[in-house]
């Protein structure tokens, strides 16, 4: 029998209770969604890959590599300012946009899978420092007749 048909993965798991093993929460910026998951315990959760607390994973590999380093301390923000860098594995699916949407739609799925954990003692913090406010500013639609891109004008002949 193969290992992986015996393998359980805890994204299906619920407790007795009809609570999850997790706390999922959705960012978004420009054309860029993040589904994070906040685990409060080690997980296995792909072939060979075990999420640790401290451990950030963004589409399987760790955010270090996915984002670069310059940006690390950028998306651990929301995890400093609360105090809950060591106290969670964070697992997260981005797709759409480029780096610079995907990491900021990364940072407010942090906060508010944060919130979500524990709001009277998170919210204060994130609200204030500005983590739960989504970023409105996409870019503008092109215009029917405008002869290619959203403010592009038609040239008109000289003569």
């Amino acid at each position: 029998m193969a290992k992986n048909n015996t393998k359980i993965e805890l994204d299906n798991i619920e407790r007795k209770n009809g609570s999850k093993d997790y706390v999922f929460a959705v960012g978004r910026r420009k054309e860029a969604i993040a589904r994070v998951r906040l685990y409060q315990k080690t997980v296995a959760l792909w072939d060979n890959i075990e999420v640790k607390k401290g451990e950030i994973f963004v589409n399987k590999q760790p955010a270090i590599v996915y984002f670069g380093k310059e940006s690390e301390r950028i998306y651990k923000q929301p995890l400093i300012v609360t105090n809950a860098d060591k106290r969670f594995a964070v697992t997260a699916m981005v797709v759409g946009g480029g780096k610079i949407g995907q990491l900021d739609a990364f940072v407010l799925g942090i906060a508010r899978a944060l919130d979500k954990f524990d709001k009277e003692k998170h919210h204060p913090i994130l609200k204030k420092r500005g983590f739960l406010t989504r970023d409105p500013r996409v870019r503008e639609r092109r215009k029917v007749g405008m002869g290619g891109k959203a403010r592009r004008r038609k040239q008109s002949p000289k003569r």
